[in-house]
């Protein structure tokens, strides 16, 4: 289909993007586009203005800030998923980045993009959850920074507010003793994930002693299993392990959809939890 008339704005920086947007309220962000333009091209979205910042320089890069790694909007999956600076401190966000979708989204799509868009079935906000990520966002008020608990807020919706643009991501470096997987299952290499399952976790002495654990697809946007996390501090790898993670599905509300039921996704957590957390330890 043929997209509805729109204006077409590319500033040529991030405050001329900003005062962009706050001029008219149904403005959209154009970015790597992978999310935005196929709604346009089944009319399911009706922006008046598209703001096209794809070109940006302030939203680009990975940046080593000594204690945390920050990630700009424009940074595109592919960029992400090669960065020495994110392999070296932050690999489980080159593993989420690795399955999302295919080559060709990867080299278009951002990373900034796809935190913005909020599916909860995309892989990369729950990998941000669960390394406690903060999201730096620009507005003719100034900057503002929004932890990634707060940020994410219902389906398909952010705390970003009208005339705000996501920046980037301040990542922590979380240091030595920590292991990281990211598990998903999904349908074809290409395909959403049906359940996803970010996982961090520091052992000490052969126990683990802390776990960080986010869910992909199991709810309206993505989740800590805060149950599992809990249980599984001061354990050593066994069955007590897959008892832990069997409370992966706690507080949790799947979706039913032609791909998959609640009940099938309560227990596809369960099973990816206990996979994604034995990676994340060493353990195969």
């Amino acid at each position: 289909m043929i997209p509805a008339q729109f204006d077409y704005v590319r500033p040529g920086s991030i405050e001329e993007a900003c005062r962009a947007l706050a001029a008219d309220e149904d403005a959209k962000v154009l970015a790597g586009g992978q999310s935005l333009l196929p709604l346009l091209r089944m009319r399911l979205a009706y922006p008046s203005t598209l703001v096209d910042v794809g070109r940006l320089p302030g939203l680009m890069g990975v940046h080593d800030r000594g204690d945390h790694v920050f990630i700009g909007a424009l940074a595109t999956h592919d960029e992400v998923m090669r960065s020495g600076v994110i392999n070296a401190d932050c690999p489980l966000i080159a593993k989420a980045a690795a399955a999302v979708a295919d080559p060709a989204v990867r080299h278009r799509g951002t990373f900034g993009g796809s935190l913005a868009h909020a599916d909860p079935a995309s892989d990369l906000p729950a990998v941000v959850l669960a390394l406690d990520g903060v999201l730096v966002t620009a507005s003719e008020r100034g900057e503002r920074e929004i932890p990634a608990a707060e940020f994410f807020v219902d389906y398909l919706e952010t705390a970003l507010r009208p005339g705000e643009i996501l920046v980037g991501v301040r990542v922590p470096k979380l240091g030595a003793g920590w292991g990281y997987h990211y598990e998903k299952f999904h349908r074809t290499a290409q395909a959403w994930a049906i359940v996803g399952v970010a996982a961090a976790v520091r052992r000490s002495n052969g126990s683990i002693q802390e776990a960080r654990i986010a869910l992909t697809n199991m709810g309206p946007v993505p989740l800590r299993a805060r149950a599992t996390e809990s249980a599984l501090q001061g354990l050593e790898l066994g069955d007590q392990v897959r008892q832990a993670c069997a409370e992966a599905d706690a507080d949790t509300s799947p979706p039913g959809d032609l791909h998959a039921q609640p009940d099938y996704r309560r227990h596809l957590a369960k099973v990816l939890t206990h996979r994604a957390v034995r990676a994340a330890a060493g353990t195969p």
